[in-house]
Formats: structure tokens, C-alpha cells, sequence
């Protein structure tokens, strides 16, 4: 698969939202401190691998359980601060488009939406399972944000 088709909307739709007492650009800057990700996603470490992390940058978060790896390649192609951070994901496995959306309800509270539609491996192996997967991902992707969340509000991250 090329970069411009993983650009587009994969069938693998997942979405989770929080909200974070804290101003959105609090909340923006700390998204979009790639190299602390790890810090809110569990089992992941995440590099910055060329740029500034800012647009076009190239980002690679490894998710590690045991022996078990996956690798995640992101181009970032387009930072709207703070309101908006759009990603490629462009690996071997996972691929498709990423946005993390920061919506200010105020001056410190903020509404996170992180939403992902992921062309989902496997052929219509991958479409039969992903009814049986999806809860699994919106589950892990809530926690991460609830987790985030916490740590910003607590001034461990900014």
C-alpha cells in the first residue's frame, strides 16, 4: 500500500474522547510531545524519527508485550495548535489516517477526541474480526486518554 492510499479512511473506525480540566493549550502541547506518549499509552515507546515533530515529521511508537512488537510509522501532516494534530500511519501493519482533536470548552477545561480509521490487515480475515477487536481498541484508546488526562491535570505533563 503507498502513503496517499494509506492516506485514506480505512474501514477500522475507532474513536475515544476525554476531557481535561486544563486549557487547550496545555492540553495540545502534551499530545504532541511525541517522545512522552509512552508516559500515557501503555507498553509504547515513541521516537521522533526526522523534524521538529511538527508537520512532516516522521514518528515511530513501538508497542511492546513480551516478546510481542509492533511497529507504528506516522508522518505528521498537519498541526493546527491548538486545536488539531493529523497523522499517516503508514507501517506494515497498521495504516490509514489519525487525527487528535482538542476542543476548548472553556478556559481550562478541554474535550480530547482521538479518532483513527485504520485499514485493517488480513483482508476479509481482518473485517470478520474487527467487530470482535474494535471494543478491545476503543478500550485501550479511552484508557490512554483517562490516563493523559490525569497527568496533565496533575502537572506532570504540559
Amino acid at each position: 500500500m503507498t502513503f496517499s492510499e494509506a492516506e485514506q479512511p480505512g474501514t477500522g473506525e475507532v474513536t475515544a474522547t476525554v476531557i481535561v480540566n486544563a486549557p487547550a493549550e496545555v492540553v495540545f502541547a502534551a499530545l504532541t510531545d511525541w517522545r512522552r506518549q509512552g508516559d500515557w499509552i501503555p507498553f509504547t515507546t515513541v521516537r521522533v524519527l526526522s523534524g521538529d515533530g511538527g508537520e512532516g515529521s516522521q514518528i515511530e511508537a513501538i508497542t511492546q508485550v513480551g516478546p510481542a512488537a509492533l511497529r507504528d510509522l506516522m508522518r505528521v501532516v498537519k498541526v493546527d495548535p491548538p486545536y488539531e494534530v493529523r497523522v499517516v500511519h503508514h507501517g506494515k501493519v497498521l495504516r490509514g489516517p489519525g487525527v487528535l482533536r482538542c476542543t476548548p470548552l472553556g478556559a481550562d477545561r478541554t474535550q480530547v477526541v482521538w479518532h483513527e480509521w485504520f485499514h485493517l490487515p488480513a483482508g476479509p480475515a481482518g473485517k470478520v474480526a474487527w467487530p470482535v477487536l474494535w471494543p478491545g481498541s476503543k478500550a485501550g484508546l479511552t484508557a490512554a486518554l483517562r490516563r493523559f488526562a490525569r497527568l496533565v491535570e496533575g502537572g506532570k505533563l504540559s
